[in-house]
């Protein structure tokens, strides 16, 4: 009886070691950084599997012990939960660390900003050049684009709100822009009920419009409801807005960075020299400071301006102060 009871013990003690070095082992390689010098990109792509993980981590030189991985994952039940996507592994990143990243899904977030005063064409440019946005939309029309994003009908112009969006690998461009146009249109809802008084605007659409023309009139922060101003005052009188960037809409490709006399002239519903009015839609993205401004026009009695070369503009109250103005900013006369 002895003789049979010293192996099975020996095998028991052996057996324990064994299970106890293996479970030491693992521990330590768990918790051991995986082999990165520096921040590396590691995608896991659908469906794959976490023993796929483990060996693509092994491949790659990043992890001795991928059976490790693999029993942690199993045996904590999240061998199921990692989710697919592109994941930053820095410096440091553990095995045990690396899985509560795959199954956070904190995927790397790539970014793209829209530039206040782009123009649909400007903004759709810089989306089809973005290297990691799916292209789903070349060769789209302005109404079929809208279409796709859920906006059957409206024209693009002004539409998307400018701002820095942050997105993972695989977002498409009709996901970004969607994305963008409901931002937009949740500004202007939020943004209307609070408006000035009297203001000579139908609708928020009409808002939008006349942000565009303060977007484009001055980058200046201070000076955007002294403009809003002056082209309120404009459209109560009956006034034309007589505001160039609306006619260089107008001319699109045409123009050339000079805006001649002749082009004043032109027919066109944007040319705010002949047409009395509001143009009939944005001539770009506004921002949320436009925004504003056009809800909150400054009250003072401008009805003029003119560029004094320097990004900021001269103000005036009267036609005979405006052609002071003019005659000293815009002719080179300091008298």
């Amino acid at each position: 009886m002895k003789r049979i009871l010293v192996p099975a013990l020996l095998l028991i003690v052996a057996t324990t070691a064994f299970g106890n070095w293996v479970w030491t082992d693992m521990q330590e390689h768990l918790n051991s950084p995986l082999a990165v010098a520096r921040t590396e990109t590691f995608v896991v792509e659908s469906g794959m599997s976490m023993r796929q993980v483990a060996a693509e981590l092994r491949q790659r030189g990043w992890l001795e012990a991928p059976v490790y991985l693999e029993w942690e994952a199993r045996s904590s039940g999240r061998a199921g939960m990692i989710k697919a996507g592109e994941y930053a592994i820095t410096p440091g990143t553990t095995p045990r660390s690396l899985l509560d990243l795959l199954v956070s899904g904190q995927v790397i977030q790539h970014e793209l900003t829209l530039i206040e005063g782009w123009s649909f064409r400007e903004m759709l440019r810089a989306v089809a050049a973005d290297p990691v946005l799916h292209r789903t939309l070349s060769g789209a029309s302005p109404a079929q684009v809208m279409e796709e994003i859920g906006f059957a009908t409206v024209d693009p112009e002004g539409r998307f709100l400018p701002d820095t969006y942050r997105f993972p690998a695989g977002t498409t461009d009709r996901e970004f822009l969607r994305r963008a146009a409901l931002a937009m249109q949740q500004v202007l809802a939020d943004a209307w009920p609070a408006r000035a008084p009297v203001l000579p605007y139908a609708n928020p659409y009409e808002a939008l419009i006349m942000a565009s023309l303060v977007e484009k009139e001055s980058a200046d922060p201070a000076e955007r409801s002294r403009i809003a101003g002056v082209f309120v005052r404009r459209l109560k009188l009956g006034m034309r807005l007589q505001t160039d960037p609306a006619v260089i809409y107008a001319l699109g490709e045409n123009f050339d960075g000079n805006l001649r006399r002749e082009d004043l002239e032109i027919e066109s519903p944007f040319n705010t020299y002949r047409v009395t009015g509001l143009p009939p839609t944005p001539i770009a993205m506004p921002g949320r400071a436009s925004i504003h401004a056009a809800l909150h026009p400054d009250e003072e009695s401008a009805l003029y301006f003119v560029a004094r070369g320097n990004g900021t503009h001269e103000f005036s109250a009267t036609l005979e102060e405006h052609n002071r103005a003019v005659q000293k900013y815009q002719l080179g006369s300091g008298n």
